[in-house]
């Protein structure tokens, strides 16, 4: 057997692997990571879990939901950028990839040019809540009230450069109003600080702000959003309340490290379409507050493109640094 004979069926092997791995046919053919910037309870964490089974179901492979918290999210996307470009790393991540290159001095990453958008998944607008103490049954009223006591009622959040803390800060702009920032370590302790009368005000995630309002432990006015969210229908947006042109959500996404194949980011996004636009899958998603999107690549592309315009206006305007 001359050495022609031994090389070709190795040559046509891998040829035949890579021909594979480029057009996306056979994948995935192991499981697939995918990491998630927070911690258990977050909402990529909500929107990975309960896409994973099906997702899993769909692929034939397991998939690992990596939970990696720390750094306002720098770390796991760190992670996923470094990781090979192959399909078998993704990244479910937030708001916190765009506001982060504002937001930070130095960032170990470029959201552009390091990942590849696959689809947006989900979106969640925050929810505008008062403590029961509060005088005030509406945004006008609130509004209203702070004017006549400027400085003297306060907002809590997550932190600084939180969805929370911004959306607080747009609101303050947009309203016309002064109220002090109260920043706590993560949204727990921001909900506590409500509950115990620490705060007059917060603007909740979603599902957060639903538990406690339906406890009767807080009262909602209205939701950040550009329309009214389909877990609250009867709450207005902050818009239709009396704040013209305000709007915040926070997203979802999934991203792949920038090099992965086309076809590979495409086979990805086809999936995730299909899972996302499951009615059980937007039942579990709807009453977490989010509502399912499933956009194209190049939309997403679009989407975080105007994010970072948007924040980084934000961020300048309210002077926002972290500790």
């Amino acid at each position: 057997m001359t050495m022609r004979h031994i090389l070709l069926p190795i040559l046509c092997g891998l040829l035949a692997i890579v021909s594979t791995t480029v057009s996306g046919q056979g994948f995935p053919s192991k499981a697939v990571r995918i990491i998630v910037p927070f911690p258990p309870g977050a909402g990529p964490d909500i929107v990975s879990r309960t896409l994973a089974p099906k997702l899993s179901e769909r692929w034939g492979q397991q998939i690992v939901v990596d939970n990696r918290p720390g750094g306002g999210g720098n770390i796991a996307v760190e992670l996923a950028v470094k990781s090979s470009p192959d399909g078998y790393t993704l990244l479910l991540a937030s708001n916190h990839v765009t506001i982060n290159q504002s937001l930070f001095k130095t960032i170990p990453y470029d959201p552009v040019q390091d990942l590849a958008p696959i689809t947006l998944a989900a979106i969640t607008p925050n929810i505008l809540v008062i403590h029961p103490s509060l005088p005030a049954k509406s945004v006008k009223d609130l509004i209203l009230l702070a004017k006549s006591k400027p400085g003297q009622l306060n907002f809590s959040s997550g932190g600084n450069g939180s969805v929370g803390h911004l959306a607080g800060e747009m609101f303050k702009s947009a309203a016309g109003v002064n109220m002090v920032h109260i920043p706590y370590k993560g949204p727990t302790a921001a909900i506590t600080a409500l509950l115990n009368g620490e705060a007059s005000a917060g603007f909740l995630l979603a599902a957060a702000a639903l538990r406690q309002v339906s406890a009767g432990k807080l009262h909602a006015l209205a939701v950040t959003g550009k329309n009214r969210t389909p877990a609250a229908p009867e709450l207005p947006t902050v818009a239709e309340a009396g704040v013209p042109g305000y709007e915040i959500v926070a997203w979802q996404g999934l991203f792949a490290p920038a090099g992965t194949p086309n076809e590979v980011v495409r086979k990805i996004q086809a999936d995730m379409i299909h899972v996302l636009g499951l009615p059980e899958i937007k039942a579990a998603l709807v009453v977490q507050g989010l509502e399912t999107i499933g956009s194209t690549s190049k939309e997403f592309s679009d989407y975080i493109k105007d994010d970072l315009v948007k924040w980084a206006k934000v961020v300048r305007e309210a002077k926002v640094h972290v500790d």
